[in-house]
């Protein structure tokens, strides 16, 4: 009996079996009349099971296609919903110009969410559960001093990092075309599609040994494998497509029943509850001593978001005008941008050296949290004109601390970024470079 109940099945039958209330609801057409609540917890269910599903298929897939490519399949499929959402109000923005700022409200706040509460969480995770957890993975180092333990990445993803260093440049000059605009589409698009093409280029790894559904999988042949790896993409896909919006909006009725302005469920609940795949998933490859797979993932939906989904608003926008157009936003939105921009510089700052520390880690969700609070309060103290200029001083602020910071790291990791291109460079033309040493 102990043995059926570990045996890898039983664990995918149980994530299938949290999806189909919310299939079956909404394949019958009761999901749309549940209340708020009802709403959250069974689409909440289908989030969760998904996640899973869609961890094993991308786990599975690295034995058959470079692990880079696997990954970022996983990052576009685990960000959909956020697509989902920004892609309508661009459209809605033709007819209503309100909804533009919307939509970069939206996707803004997913972008910082990502780095500020993933990138950051998934570091503090990794290193507890490889210390105070007991549990070792090599990704983890141990170093002596306050908070300087560290998750150690794989040189591999430099060729991310460069490119997403490249698209956090460019951000900050997006607004100083008045919006998004055909220009930023040809640039951020191409960026990503010239980082796709470099990667599928790439040989197959040898994969991490793996344990559980994946290498149940990965044991069957060939021909059993890519169909349910295709499986398990296309039905944790349909379920986040369907089921991560109303998970969202049912969270954004709960939290205006409490007093939450709409604008602000808009921009963090609602791109919270998006991009709860991507977290969840990330959590589970940490769960497995799989740290470095599990950055790497982040680094990857960063790198689609702020190319692909920026560049796209503008493709949209454009449709639904029915002419080439450019996306317009207010000066706070260009704030926000500047904001999440900033914020990226910063944490691409810290990763040149291919480690994230605790100390690092830490004031990545301090300067995050801190930001977010002092504007709640702000719009729960102060009139709707005068919270939004105040805002708008705390978002310039906050760019200018992370700014700083991020030029201040890079003064000191000169070489690191030196070999961050070289190896980018190396990656690109498939010859091998010498792993960077690094001093305690």
């Amino acid at each position: 009996m102990t043995s059926r109940l570990r045996h890898p099945l039983t664990a995918l039958g149980g994530a299938v079996v949290l999806t189909l209330p919310w299939v079956l609801s909404w394949g019958i057409g009761f999901a749309e009349g549940f209340a708020p609540l009802t709403t959250v917890g069974v689409s909440g269910l289908a989030v969760l099971g998904a996640s899973f599903l869609l961890a094993w298929g991308a786990e599975t897939a690295e034995k058959d296609v470079p692990r880079a490519f696997a990954l970022a399949v996983l990052a576009v499929l685990a960000v959909a919903p956020e697509y989902a959402v920004d892609a309508l109000y661009a459209w809605q923005a033709a007819t209503d110009p309100s909804k533009a700022n919307l939509a970069v409200a939206n996707m803004t706040g997913a972008n910082r969410i990502l780095i500020g509460l993933g990138w950051s969480g998934i570091a503090l995770f990794s290193i507890y559960k490889a210390t105070a957890g007991g549990r070792g993975d090599d990704s983890v180092v141990n170093r002596e001093g306050t908070l300087r333990d560290a998750v150690k990445l794989d040189p591999s993803i430099s060729t991310e990092i460069l490119f997403l260093f490249l698209a956090t440049v460019f951000a900050f000059f997006v607004p100083l075309n008045g919006g998004i605009g055909a220009i930023d589409t040809i640039v951020l698009v191409g960026l990503y599609v010239t980082y796709i093409g470099i990667i599928v280029r790439g040989d197959v790894d040898d994969h991490d040994d793996q344990i559980g559904v994946p290498a149940y999988f990965q044991a069957r042949p060939r021909g059993v494998r890519i169909p349910v790896i295709l499986t398990l993409f296309v039905y944790s896909g349909f379920l986040i497509l369907t089921a991560v919006e109303p998970f969202a909006h049912g969270l954004e009725e709960l939290g205006l029943q409490y007093g939450i302005p709409e604008f602000f469920m808009i921009q963090w609940i609602a791109p919270l509850a998006s991009e709860s795949p991507e977290l969840i998933v990330t959590a589970y490859l940490v769960n497995k001593a799989r740290a470095t797979a599990a950055f790497n993932a982040l680094i990857s939906s960063k790198l689609n978001q702020w190319t692909l989904l920026i560049g796209t608003l503008a493709v949209v926008y454009s449709l639904s005008l029915g002419a080439i157009g450019v996306l317009p936003f207010d000066f706070k939105q260009t704030a926000e941008i500047w904001l999440t921009a900033a914020q990226s510089f910063f944490a691409l700052a810290i990763l040149v050296n291919f480690r994230i520390s605790v100390r690092e880690a830490v004031t990545l969700l301090v300067l995050f949290v801190s930001q977010v609070g002092i504007e709640f309060a702000i719009i729960q103290t102060y009139p709707e004109a005068l919270a939004e200029t105040y805002s708008i001083y705390v978002l310039l602020a906050y760019t200018v601390v992370y700014v700083l910071l991020g030029i201040g790291l890079l003064a000191t990791r000169q070489e690191e970024l030196r070999r961050l291109a070289k190896r980018t460079v190396a990656n690109v033309r498939g010859t091998p470079m010498p792993e960077p040493e690094h001093a305690d």
